[in-house]
């Protein structure tokens, strides 16, 4: 997460997401008093904390609301970037097994054992993405949700927002693997859509995993 003071805006890091790249992009548009917290190539941390000792940068509204405050929270512009579900579980079995190769040898072995037998609950980059972006009565509080299908003209339009120069933004910490859509028979999907129904739901994604950019 960064929180910019200078510039008034809150990058909600949702993990899975191109967070380390918009990240990267971010931080020479960054004043002094600025603050970032990150666990992962660079190490940062809040200067609140009940912030500070959850140890990782993907911080939720409900988490930050309380610890800004409302005036703070409420007048600062709100992002985040999300992605299609399936596409972002892909990804994440690829990411979690990039050390035992599991997922490389037996995509659809691996995909079903996380989803039937070990949903790592706990663990944040596993969760619905749409837990870090909703307020406490479980509405989306981003003024503005980019989408990892159209990143770069996303990111284009937050830099007009905030009042920064847009770059081109560099791949970083990406997992290596094919289109999603190869990795999935019928139960699969069912699977997973009803795994992150919710983020289909609040997010704008239909069952094929198609953006809504009306």
């Amino acid at each position: 997460m960064i929180i910019s003071r200078h510039r008034r805006f809150i990058f909600f890091a949702v993990p899975k997401t191109g967070t380390h790249s918009v990240r990267r992009a971010l931080r020479p548009h960054l004043a002094e008093d600025d603050l970032e917290q990150v666990g992962l190539f660079v190490q940062k941390r809040f200067p609140f904390p009940e912030l500070n000792a959850i140890g990782h940068g993907h911080l939720s509204v409900r988490q930050v609301h309380p610890v800004l405050g409302a005036e703070t929270f409420d007048n600062y512009f709100k992002f985040a970037f999300v992605r299609n579900p399936f596409d972002r579980f892909v990804s994440y079995c690829a990411f979690m097994s990039r050390q035992t190769g599991s997922f490389e040898v037996a995509p659809q072995a691996f995909m079903r054992h996380i989803v039937r037998d070990a949903p790592p609950w706990q663990h944040v980059l596993f969760r619905p993405q749409h837990e870090m972006l909703v307020d406490a009565a479980g509405r989306v509080a981003m003024d503005m949700l980019g989408r990892v299908e159209n990143m770069q003209a996303d990111y284009d339009r937050i830099c007009g927002h905030i009042g920064i120069p847009s770059t081109k933004l560099e791949q970083v910490n990406a997992s290596r693997h094919r289109p999603y859509m190869e990795y999935y028979d019928d139960e699969l999907r069912s699977l997973v859509a009803r795994m992150y129904a919710r983020d289909f739901e609040l997010l704008g994604y239909d069952a094929d995993g198609h953006a809504d950019t009306r």
